[in-house]
């Protein structure tokens, strides 16, 4: 978001919860995108995601008292939190600033009353992980702001306690990690059990990657995904009774035959199937990526959606409709991204074709679904940060 936005969002603040001596501070986070590696970040799995040019901004300010006041742009509201914490029974936008003041006072910090703002320009439901981006930010903000000192990478893992603790969506570490640590012009793989990390730079010349937003809406809450991952859990542990080494479904490299000797519902099988092949097709967009082997890179892309429709059953008419339209017109690669049901497909193509893309595939949406498509160009960026105002 620009400088001038934030300077509108200052004079906000002020306006509602007045002028003091003391300046609030902004902090900004970023959305992401995954390229390879999804719905296994919470089974130890490898991902590849980068941060990226949208955003949520934060205005902090300490208010010396035990009262919690946040005032939403989007949601023209502002909302007076006391303890003990409860979730809102109407403003669940909340629970997300909630529950990282919860984690961190768990971790032994006081976290004193303090006024906050927040404004943000990440599409809700596109899978771009909006809530995420305000739970790091707010963690990063409470840390900076009452000098706690607390890690990016421990704010992370904060912010996701948060999801899944107050907010009630078991959700894996990916959003909130790359999120927190993200590095302008690079992505980073993941390993989401250990936690260790590394910066890859790619050079994709001619090429891009952007994004298509269906305009389906989801919420993670209301979907199958906390179905998915108690399919999982258990897919894990009727494998682990015949084959304990095994400690992350991620990590299963059983034959069909031993697969079904475990006692798999066809459910599980499916869940199984995804998660397993999706790390033969990370380490292959990762070798293609470094390789400059795009076409390597979209087959996996294309591969990914098909085991995610198909295998982990995440997708819909809508986003299927995208990736299969794509192909036909000739993109490179394409899948869905995010926790699914709707939201962005992620598109890797040569720049040159995006116009005729752009085109063909606004018109033929609209004809099928009677829904508009948004395209999103984007730029890889830094993760959470402070900003002077």
């Amino acid at each position: 978001m620009d400088s001038l936005r934030s300077k509108e969002n200052l004079n906000q603040f002020e306006r509602i919860f007045g002028k003091t001596n003391s300046h609030p501070r902004l902090f900004v986070a970023p959305a992401r995108i995954n390229i390879i590696g999804e719905h296994v970040d919470y089974l130890g799995g490898i991902v590849l995601p980068a941060a990226i040019n949208f955003s949520v901004q934060v205005l902090l300010r300490p208010n010396h008292s035990s009262i919690y006041q946040f005032h939403s742009i989007t949601y023209n509201e502002t909302i007076k939190i006391e303890k003990p914490f409860q979730p809102h029974p109407t403003s669940p936008w909340t629970d997300y600033i909630t529950g990282v003041i919860v984690e961190i006072e768990a971790m032994g910090f006081s976290v004193p009353g303090f006024d906050l703002l927040v404004d943000g320009n990440i599409p809700q439901g596109s899978g771009l992980s909006s809530s995420a981006a305000l739970e790091v930010v707010t963690g990063f903000a409470i840390s900076e702001s009452f000098g706690l000192g607390i890690k990016k990478e421990t704010i992370a893992v904060i912010g996701q306690k948060a999801e899944n603790n107050f907010v009630g969506t078991k959700c894996g570490i990916m959003d909130q990690f790359i999120i927190a640590v993200g590095k302008e012009n690079d992505c980073i793989s993941l390993n989401t059990e250990t936690l260790s990390y590394s910066y890859h730079h790619f050079d994709l010349n001619d090429h891009e990657f952007y994004l298509i937003n269906s305009n389906v809406k989801h919420n993670l809450k209301d979907s199958a995904y906390n179905q998915r991952r108690l399919e999982c859990e258990s897919a894990l542990g009727k494998i682990q009774k015949m084959f304990p080494k095994f400690k992350q479904l991620y990590d299963v490299n059983l034959s069909e035959e031993e697969l079904l000797a475990c006692g798999l519902t066809p459910e599980e099988l499916k869940r199984t199937h995804h998660v397993t092949s999706e790390r033969e097709r990370t380490k292959q967009v990762i070798f293609g990526l470094e390789k400059n082997q795009f076409l390597e890179v979209g087959n996996a892309l294309f591969a990914t959606h098909e085991s995610l429709s198909k295998n982990f059953e995440v997708s819909c008419d809508e986003t299927d409709f995208i990736v299969s339209t794509l192909k036909g017109l000739g993109a490179i690669g394409a899948r869905m991204i995010g926790g699914g049901f709707g939201g962005c497909v992620l598109v890797l193509d040569k720049k040159d074709h995006f116009a005729k893309i752009n085109e063909e595939m606004k018109k033929s949406y609209q004809q099928k679904f009677n829904l508009a498509l948004d395209f999103y160009k984007f730029q890889i960026s830094d993760g959470v940060k402070e900003i002077s105002i």
